[in-house]
Protein backbone atom coordinates (compact mmCIF):
# COMPACT_ATOMS: atom_id res chain seq x y z
CA UNK A 1 0.00 0.00 0.00
CA UNK A 2 1.25 3.48 -0.77
CA UNK A 3 1.89 6.33 1.62
CA UNK A 4 -0.98 8.74 2.19
CA UNK A 5 -0.87 12.48 2.64
CA UNK A 6 -2.89 14.02 5.45
CA UNK A 7 -5.77 14.99 3.14
CA UNK A 8 -6.14 11.38 1.96
CA UNK A 9 -5.98 10.05 5.53
CA UNK A 10 -8.66 12.58 6.52
CA UNK A 11 -10.84 11.58 3.57
CA UNK A 12 -10.51 7.83 4.16
CA UNK A 13 -10.86 7.95 7.93
CA UNK A 14 -13.44 10.70 8.21
CA UNK A 15 -11.22 12.41 10.79
CA UNK A 16 -10.46 16.09 10.16
CA UNK A 17 -6.85 17.02 9.39
CA UNK A 18 -6.81 19.23 12.50
CA UNK A 19 -7.63 16.19 14.64
CA UNK A 20 -4.93 14.15 12.88
CA UNK A 21 -2.38 16.87 13.69
CA UNK A 22 -3.59 16.86 17.32
CA UNK A 23 -3.28 13.06 17.45
CA UNK A 24 0.27 13.39 16.17
CA UNK A 25 1.09 15.97 18.87
CA UNK A 26 -0.32 13.56 21.52
CA UNK A 27 1.80 10.70 20.17
CA UNK A 28 -1.16 8.64 18.96
CA UNK A 29 0.00 8.59 15.33
CA UNK A 30 3.28 9.38 13.59
CA UNK A 31 3.86 10.92 10.19
CA UNK A 32 6.70 9.47 8.14
CA UNK A 33 7.63 12.70 6.43
CA UNK A 34 6.27 15.45 4.25
CA UNK A 35 5.21 15.88 0.67
CA UNK A 36 5.59 19.62 0.18
CA UNK A 37 3.85 21.17 3.16
CA UNK A 38 1.62 18.16 3.84
CA UNK A 39 2.33 15.45 6.35
CA UNK A 40 2.60 11.94 4.92
CA UNK A 41 1.55 8.79 6.76
CA UNK A 42 2.09 5.10 6.20
CA UNK A 43 -1.18 3.52 5.08
CA UNK A 44 -1.24 1.48 8.31
CA UNK A 45 -2.27 4.69 10.09
CA UNK A 46 -5.87 3.93 9.02
CA UNK A 47 -5.92 0.77 11.15
CA UNK A 48 -4.38 2.64 14.05
CA UNK A 49 -7.03 5.36 13.74
CA UNK A 50 -9.70 2.67 13.84
CA UNK A 51 -8.21 1.31 17.09
CA UNK A 52 -8.10 4.83 18.53
CA UNK A 53 -11.77 5.29 17.61
CA UNK A 54 -12.71 2.01 19.29
CA UNK A 55 -10.82 2.99 22.45
CA UNK A 56 -12.43 6.41 22.47
CA UNK A 57 -15.92 4.95 22.00
CA UNK A 58 -15.24 2.59 24.91
CA UNK A 59 -14.54 5.61 27.10
CA UNK A 60 -10.76 5.55 27.27
CA UNK A 61 -9.03 8.93 27.34
CA UNK A 62 -6.49 9.75 24.66
CA UNK A 63 -3.76 9.55 27.31
CA UNK A 64 -4.91 6.01 28.15
CA UNK A 65 -5.04 5.09 24.47
CA UNK A 66 -1.46 6.29 23.93
CA UNK A 67 -0.35 3.76 26.55
CA UNK A 68 -2.07 0.96 24.61
CA UNK A 69 0.60 1.06 21.92
CA UNK A 70 4.12 -0.22 22.39
CA UNK A 71 7.27 1.69 21.42
CA UNK A 72 7.14 -0.01 18.02
CA UNK A 73 3.64 1.40 17.43
CA UNK A 74 1.93 -1.97 17.64
CA UNK A 75 -1.02 -2.53 19.99
CA UNK A 76 0.09 -3.65 23.45
CA UNK A 77 -3.10 -3.52 25.50
CA UNK A 78 -3.24 -4.39 29.19
CA UNK A 79 -6.07 -6.91 29.53
CA UNK A 80 -6.70 -5.84 33.13
CA UNK A 81 -7.37 -2.33 31.87
CA UNK A 82 -9.90 -3.72 29.39
CA UNK A 83 -11.59 -5.74 32.13
CA UNK A 84 -11.76 -2.69 34.41
CA UNK A 85 -13.30 -0.59 31.62
CA UNK A 86 -15.82 -3.36 30.86
CA UNK A 87 -16.76 -3.44 34.56
CA UNK A 88 -17.15 0.35 34.53
CA UNK A 89 -19.38 0.10 31.45
CA UNK A 90 -21.48 -2.60 33.16
CA UNK A 91 -22.05 -0.26 36.12
CA UNK A 92 -23.01 2.58 33.78
CA UNK A 93 -25.38 0.30 31.89
CA UNK A 94 -27.06 -0.77 35.14
CA UNK A 95 -27.44 2.85 36.23
CA UNK A 96 -28.81 3.99 32.86
CA UNK A 97 -31.15 0.99 32.69
CA UNK A 98 -32.60 1.90 36.08
CA UNK A 99 -33.08 5.50 34.97
CA UNK A 100 -34.71 4.33 31.73
CA UNK A 101 -37.03 2.00 33.62
CA UNK A 102 -38.00 4.81 35.98
CA UNK A 103 -38.77 7.13 33.07
CA UNK A 104 -40.85 4.47 31.34
CA UNK A 105 -42.75 3.83 34.55
CA UNK A 106 -43.37 7.55 35.12
CA UNK A 107 -44.63 7.90 31.54
CA UNK A 108 -47.04 4.95 31.82
CA UNK A 109 -48.00 5.16 35.52
CA UNK A 110 -51.78 5.04 36.00
CA UNK A 111 -51.64 7.17 39.18
CA UNK A 112 -53.37 10.54 38.80
CA UNK A 113 -50.15 12.31 39.78
CA UNK A 114 -46.52 11.18 40.01
CA UNK A 115 -46.38 12.18 43.65
CA UNK A 116 -49.17 9.66 44.32
CA UNK A 117 -47.26 6.82 42.66
CA UNK A 118 -45.42 4.59 45.21
CA UNK A 119 -42.83 3.53 42.63
CA UNK A 120 -42.10 7.13 41.66
CA UNK A 121 -41.81 8.07 45.35
CA UNK A 122 -39.26 5.25 45.86
CA UNK A 123 -37.26 6.50 42.87
CA UNK A 124 -37.23 10.06 44.21
CA UNK A 125 -36.22 8.91 47.72
CA UNK A 126 -33.40 6.78 46.30
CA UNK A 127 -32.14 9.69 44.18
CA UNK A 128 -32.31 12.06 47.16
CA UNK A 129 -30.44 9.58 49.35
CA UNK A 130 -27.66 9.23 46.76
CA UNK A 131 -27.40 13.01 46.40
CA UNK A 132 -27.10 13.49 50.15
CA UNK A 133 -24.49 10.73 50.37
CA UNK A 134 -22.47 12.28 47.55
CA UNK A 135 -22.57 15.72 49.20
CA UNK A 136 -21.48 14.27 52.56
CA UNK A 137 -18.62 12.38 50.92
CA UNK A 138 -17.48 15.54 49.10
CA UNK A 139 -17.66 17.62 52.29
CA UNK A 140 -15.71 14.98 54.20
CA UNK A 141 -13.04 14.86 51.51
CA UNK A 142 -12.76 18.65 51.47
CA UNK A 143 -12.33 18.76 55.26
CA UNK A 144 -9.51 16.22 55.07
CA UNK A 145 -7.75 17.85 52.11
CA UNK A 146 -4.70 19.99 52.92
CA UNK A 147 -5.31 23.74 52.59
CA UNK A 148 -3.07 23.97 49.51
CA UNK A 149 -5.37 21.56 47.62
CA UNK A 150 -8.57 23.48 48.33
Amino acid sequence: MKDLDIAEVARRSGIPASTLRFYEEKGLIRSIGRRGLRRVFDASVLERLALIAIGSEAGFSLDEIVLMFGPDGRPNIDRRLLTAKADELDATIRKLSAIRDGLRHAAACPAPSHVECPTFQRIVKAAASKAVGARKKKASTERLAPRSKR
